[in-house]
């Protein structure tokens, strides 16, 4: 959850009212633990990996924000889970998963709370959860139930993805939107979305645990979102997008700065990953970074007054904007970083991610 210095959602506990249908039952029933379907693609070179675990990845399990004092977000230990799967690395996820489980666990529900601060007492104060962070926990839990024949792992990402669609995707007009958190953004007039929580080749994955209808109006409406919520000259997404609930008027969210940034660039990474068509976003995206000469577009662009950040973008938006541009046909392949050139979590974790991402559309 990309909000240390813009603001963050109020704490909160929730009950868990939640669907009980799924697939577990067909997938688990009659089989042995050694016949579940394995999940993992081929992954990109082990080193990857190992420099990121090696740097990020506490001999707890913790996965640390070193760019905000050490702290961990349950999108860190989504995407710590996620890679461990990936690369097969079945000590380091189940460190990963406990200290998870233990420490960001929210008491009344399958969620987990969005941030643990090691200098505080407690050190998780607020108790509202983190979507993107959610998903991804879900997702890993999920292919590693499958991958090492561990039917817990399922039952564990079934859950989450039941209380994900039970207290976090909330209807308003004609749309179905998925909340960034279980409180905080939604208010009688308006709903806060954040666009990079689509994080639509995951959620694809959860619609095939815990079916429902409403996974596809999710992915059709969220796309949606993308499409109609650009701003400014180079009609960019915005990190976070206020929707008025009696017009369903779109525009920049108050309360954070009006950018296309640090969270918005996900969103070209999960149209590819996904394999999405190349649509106005991504060629929008394109435009943009087109105008500046050699990879050094800006690290964000003000989409109210078209004012570009001082500082380059660092290595990890690089990462997804060459991936963009491999998966629109504008190079044979994406020239990526590597991670060990990374000296910030989260742009070695977006540099890991797109590599995943280009294997698994791209598999050697």
């Amino acid at each position: 959850m990309r909000v240390e210095s813009t603001g963050r959602p109020f704490a909160c506990t929730h009950g868990a009212g939640c669907p009980r249908r799924s697939v577990l039952t067909a997938m688990l029933g009659g089989l042995s633990a050694g016949t579940l379907a394995p999940a993992r693609a081929d992954a990109p070179d082990d080193a990857e990996w190992t420099s990121f675990k090696t740097r990020f990845v506490k001999d707890d399990g913790r996965v640390i924000d070193n760019a905000n004092g050490g702290v961990s977000h349950s999108e860190g230990q989504g995407w710590g889970l996620f890679f461990a799967v990936a690369f097969d690395d079945r000590a380091t996820f189940d460190r990963i998963h406990e200290w998870t489980r233990q420490a960001l666990r929210r008491p009344n529900d399958s969620l987990h709370a969005w941030r643990f601060v090691p200098t505080d007492r407690p050190s998780v104060r607020d108790l509202n959860n983190a979507t993107d962070g959610d998903i991804f926990i879900a997702t890993a839990l999920s292919r590693a139930g499958r991958q090492w024949a561990q039917p817990a792992h399922l039952h564990a990402a079934a859950a989450i993805t039941r209380d994900i669609l039970s207290l976090l995707v909330r209807p308003t007009g004609s749309r179905i939107v998925l909340l960034p958190a279980v409180q905080g953004f939604e208010t009688k007039a308006a709903i806060v979305v954040n666009p990079s929580y689509y994080v639509f080749p995951m959620i694809a994955e959860l619609a095939r645990l815990v079916p429902s209808a409403q996974w596809d109006r999710v992915q059709n409406d969220g796309r949606a979102l993308i499409e109609l919520g650009r701003f400014g000259k180079w009609e960019l997404p915005s990190d976070w997008l206020r929707i008025n609930k009696t017009g369903a008027a779109l525009s920049p969210a108050p309360g954070w700065p009006p950018r296309f940034g640090f969270d918005a660039i996900r969103v070209p990474l999960w149209y590819t990953w996904q394999g999405l068509p190349i649509e106005a976003p991504q060629r929008a995206m394109d435009r943009y970074w087109s105008a500046f000469p050699d990879d050094t577009f800006p690290a964000w662009v003000n989409l109210e007054t078209d004012q570009t950040a001082p500082n380059r973008a660092p290595l990890g938006m690089v990462a997804v904007a060459q991936l963009t541009r491999a998966a629109m046909g504008l190079r044979a392949k994406p020239d990526l970083p590597a991670v060990a050139d990374a000296a910030m979590y989260y742009d070695a974790a977006l540099i890991l991610l797109s590599r995943l991402a280009w294997q698994e559309r791209h598999p050697a």
